[in-house]
């Protein structure tokens, strides 16, 4: 088993004619925070639905070069494509709980679907250990039977989390996971990710350069579908190698 939780080598990701990731290399270790920062529109979202093979469900997209998930490259023939969406999951923008579902549903239901618990009991106990994973079950244990319109943004979106974490996946992706949430919601689930890295590895989406300064641990700065540069976070905004990296960091860089 490799020491890096996510590895690519040679990447490349193109739709139809159009090659949208370069050819990018980096190293993700494990239980960390990894921030991947660029402008909007360099190709981030896209790289990161690469790493659970969401892409396969574009048919113009195509994928060359090697996504590694714990050394398994998981572009290879013969892999398990809803085995490696398991130990992989993902956090859209917006925050999308099952609107027709009460909050205890919208977590068993995949639970249910890939028969992963049995019996009430254990799913019970299982999706309050979500719940509270999530740093959620205290603001919802009273009210598991009522459907997720009632809560706010940020509720939403640790739910969703919640949902995502019932599954006991080795990786998070987040794709701009506070983009849609009030500043009190936004500090809540930063709060929560600074947790969640003790036991996952998280990869996170993000055009706030503030954002990926506060809570990661390594980042990867994306332009224009090229990696510039990556490495611990400190040293890529105190001491950026490349002048992009640092026109970035310093906001003058949209």
């Amino acid at each position: 088993m490799s020491n890096y939780a996510i590895e690519t080598r040679n990447l490349k990701i193109a739709y139809g004619k159009k090659e949208v990731i370069k050819g990018v290399n980096f190293k993700i270790p494990e239980k960390i925070v990894f921030a991947l920062m660029g402008p909007s529109g360099c190709g981030k979202s896209t790289l990161l639905r690469s790493f659970n093979r969401l892409l396969d469900l574009n048919k113009d997209a195509r994928v060359s070069g090697e996504a590694l998930l714990f050394g398994q490259n998981i572009y290879g023939e013969n892999v398990d494509v809803m085995s490696v969406r398991r130990e992989i999951g993902m956090v859209f923008q917006y925050p999308n709980p099952f609107p027709h579902l009460t909050i205890y549903e919208n977590i068993a239901i995949g639970l249910r679907l890939n028969k992963i618990v049995q019996g009430r009991e254990e799913l019970d106990s299982r999706i309050k250990w979500a719940l509270e994973k999530a740093s959620l079950l205290d603001e919802v244990e009273d009210r598991l039977d009522d459907y997720p319109s009632a809560l706010s943004g940020g509720q939403k979106q640790r739910l969703v989390i919640a949902r995502v974490l019932a599954m006991k996946p080795k990786v998070l992706l987040l794709d701009e996971p506070t983009a849609n949430v009030d500043p009190v919601g936004t500090k809540n689930i930063e709060n929560l990710l600074m947790e969640l890295k003790k036991e996952y590895t998280i990869v996170l989406v993000t055009h706030e350069p503030a954002q990926a300064s506060r809570i990661s641990d390594y980042v990867g700065f994306l332009y224009l579908g090229e990696l510039v540069e990556s490495g611990p976070t400190a040293r890529i905004f105190e001491n950026p190698k490349h002048e992009l990296t640092d026109r970035y960091v310093r906001g003058i860089l949209a």
